[in-house]
This record gives structure tokens, sequence and C-alpha cells, in this order.
């Protein structure tokens, strides 16, 4: 019976982790399952406390690339503070509209771009800079969101692995 349970959370962390693509909180819906499970059935003992420790860490790394990543890119373009700032609110914002996008994971990872860069160049506007520096610092949030989101999906693969080869030893 533990391997069908291992072979059920196999499955469920294979969508959660495509689920970070939407934008949903894949790294940690896949922590949480397995609490669930243990919680559920208290005899089996698929996973350690230092692997679920260790699932757990991953997990916050991924949110703090996640969401520093576009607001560290305005910055190294030379973005205002508020555009590193609106770039994190935007981001978010565009995340969840995005969502409506009928296109598949492409509309929430487009829409968080493009809410990472409108957030970076109104701080930036609002910050008094020029328009093109606000174009600059923009378009470096929007790829910095990009590649947070790719990191989290990585920290995610990290979190899938670790706790596939736990669930099967």
């Amino acid at each position: 019976m533990p391997y069908v349970y291992a072979a059920i959370i196999t499955l469920a962390n294979a969508v959660f982790c495509a689920g970070i693509l939407f934008g949903l909180p894949g790294t940690w819906l896949m922590l949480v399952f397995p609490l669930v499970l243990a919680w559920w059935q208290p005899g089996l003992h698929l996973f350690s406390p230092a692997v679920l420790w260790s699932a757990a860490g991953l997990a916050a790394l991924g949110e703090v690339l996640e969401f520093t990543l576009g607001a560290a890119g305005s910055r190294r373009e030379g973005g205002s503070g508020r555009a590193a700032a609106l770039a994190l609110v935007g981001g978010v914002i565009g995340g969840v509209l995005g969502t409506a996008i009928p296109v598949p994971v492409v509309g929430t990872l487009l829409g968080a771009c493009l809410g990472a860069f409108a957030g970076s160049l109104a701080g930036d506007l609002w910050a008094g800079r020029s328009l093109f520096r606000g174009l600059r610092a923009g378009r470096a949030a929007a790829v910095g969101r990009l590649y947070g989101t790719l990191s989290k999906l990585a920290v995610g693969a990290a979190i899938f692995l670790v706790l596939v080869v736990s669930a099967f030893l």
C-alpha cells in the first residue's frame, strides 16, 4: 500500500509542479500534500522530517526568487526604488489578470511579465525619471520576472525529485 500512496503523491506533485506556470503556489502544494497524507495515515512514514524541512526551505527559496528577480532586474537597469516595488506589485496583479487570457500557461506568465514591466515603468515615471530610462528598467523587470518564474519552476522540479526519491525509498 505505501507504493500506491507514493504513486498518488508523485502524480499530484507533477500536477502541482506544472501549476507553477499558471501562477499557482505549486511548491507549497507539493509540501502540503505529504503532510496531509501523514496526518491521514499516521503509521505511514514516506517522508522524514528532514525531507519535509528541506522541501519547505526550497519552497521558500522559490518564492523569494520569483518575486525578487523582477525588482532586481529593474534596479539593475537603474530603476528607482518605487519602480522596483511597483514591479513586484505589477507582477502579481498582472499574473492574476493574465490568467484570464485564454492561452494556457502563456497567459499567466505573459500577464506577470507585462505587469512587472508596467509597474516598473509607472514607478520610474512617478519618481520623475525619463521615459526611456523607465522603459529600459521596465524591460529588465519583465525579463527578471520571467527568470523568476523559471527559477521557481526549477526549484519546484527539485522539490518534486526530492519527494519522489524519498517516497519510493
